[in-house]
C-alpha cells in the first residue's frame, strides 16, 4: 500500500464525529475515575490503609449510588474505642438518640477532598436538629498524625475526627474498599443508607437527602 493511500485511509477514519466521540469518552473515562480511591492506593511511603479480603472495587463507577441497609450497626463497631484527632477517644455508640453520619476517608484521596467541604456545610446546617458527623481516616494514626491534624485545620473541619482501626474498617466497609464511603445512622443505630465513592453533581443532594429523612424519623430514639 503506498504511503499517499494509508495518509488517505487515515484521514477518512478519523471524521469530526469520530473524533468528538472519542474525546467525550475520555473525558467520561477521566470524571468516573475520580468517583473514589481504591483503600489499597495509599502512596507507599505511608502504611498501608486496611485492605478488605475481596477484589478491589472498580473505581470508575459512574454515579455512586446509595444502598440502603437498615442493619443495626455492629456492636464491635458500635463499641469500638477510636483514636480522635482532639479530645476523648471516639465511641460511636455515644451518639446514639443522634442521627449520625459515619465517613471514611484518606488525606490522599482526591474525591475524599472534595467531600469534606460539602459534609463541613451539611454538619453547620442540620447540627442544631441533632445531626453528628464522624470523620475517621483509614491511614495509618501513627504515620498520619500530623498530616491528619494539618488536614482538620486546612478544611475547617468542624465535626469529630479520628482514626478507624483495621477491623472497624473492614467491618463498614463490607467487602467495598473504595474510599469515601459514608454511613447514614438512625437515631436507634441503625445503618439507614450507605454512599461508596463521591459525585460532585449527585451525592451533596441524595446523602442531603437521605439526612433530612432521618431527622425526621421521630418514632425510633
Amino acid at each position: 500500500m503506498s504511503a499517499q493511500k494509508q495518509v488517505r485511509e487515515r484521514k477518512s477514519f478519523w471524521t469530526p464525529l469520530r473524533v468528538a466521540s472519542t474525546i467525550m469518552v475520555l473525558t467520561l473515562v477521566a470524571l468516573f475515575g475520580a468517583s473514589s480511591c481504591n483503600s489499597n492506593d495509599e502512596p507507599a511511603t505511608r502504611e498501608p490503609a486496611p485492605k478488605a479480603n475481596s477484589a478491589p472495587v472498580n473505581p470508575a463507577a459512574p454515579a455512586p449510588a446509595p444502598a440502603t441497609a437498615s442493619a443495626a450497626l455492629p456492636v464491635t463497631v458500635r463499641d469500638a474505642q477510636l483514636k480522635a484527632v482532639n479530645g476523648k477517644p471516639i465511641k460511636l455508640g455515644d451518639y446514639s438518640g443522634k442521627v449520625l453520619v459515619v465517613n471514611l476517608w484518606a488525606t490522599w484521596c482526591g474525591p475524599c477532598r472534595s467531600e469534606i467541604p460539602e459534609l463541613v456545610k451539611l454538619y453547620r446546617e442540620f447540627r442544631p436538629q441533632g445531626l453528628e458527623i464522624v470523620g475517621l481516616s483509614t491511614e495509618n494514626p501513627e504515620a498520619s498524625a500530623e498530616g491528619v491534624r494539618q488536614f482538620v485545620s486546612d478544611y475547617s473541619m468542624n465535626y469529630r475526627v479520628g482514626w478507624a482501626t483495621a477491623d472497624v474498617a473492614l467491618t463498614l466497609m463490607n467487602n467495598r474498599n473504595a474510599i469515601p464511603q459514608s454511613f447514614v445512622i438512625s437515631r436507634d443505630g441503625r445503618v439507614l443508607t450507605r454512599f461508596v465513592g463521591y459525585n460532585a453533581s449527585e451525592t451533596p443532594l441524595k446523602l442531603r437527602k437521605a439526612v433530612e429523612e432521618a431527622l425526621n424519623d421521630k418514632g425510633k430514639i
